[in-house]
């Protein structure tokens, strides 16, 4: 029998766990990228695409180069992306 408590309190942990992470991830992501604005994390939430599009526009490159910088910086800090 499978015991619902058990689940809800994964789910709970799991939850924490994400958001935990978010909180560093962001830390981690102002250090890289000082231009975003708290208002640009706030959009991002996790989204890789939407962190290409912020670092482009906020630094005037190209798509390519900001998806390699955010590439980079996703296998530098993979401890954060694991789950």
């Amino acid at each position: 029998m499978i015991d619902s408590n058990s689940s809800d309190e994964e789910i709970v942990r799991n939850q924490e766990q994400a958001s935990g992470n978010w909180k560093i991830c962001k830390g981690k992501i102002k250090e890289q990228w000082g231009k975003l604005t708290d208002d640009d994390l706030k959009v991002l939430e996790g989204s890789r695409d939407q962190l290409v599009g912020s670092v482009q526009k906020r630094y005037g490159i190209e798509k390519e180069e900001a998806e390699r910088q955010v590439n980079e910086f996703r296998n530098r800090n993979a401890d954060i992306f694991r789950n």
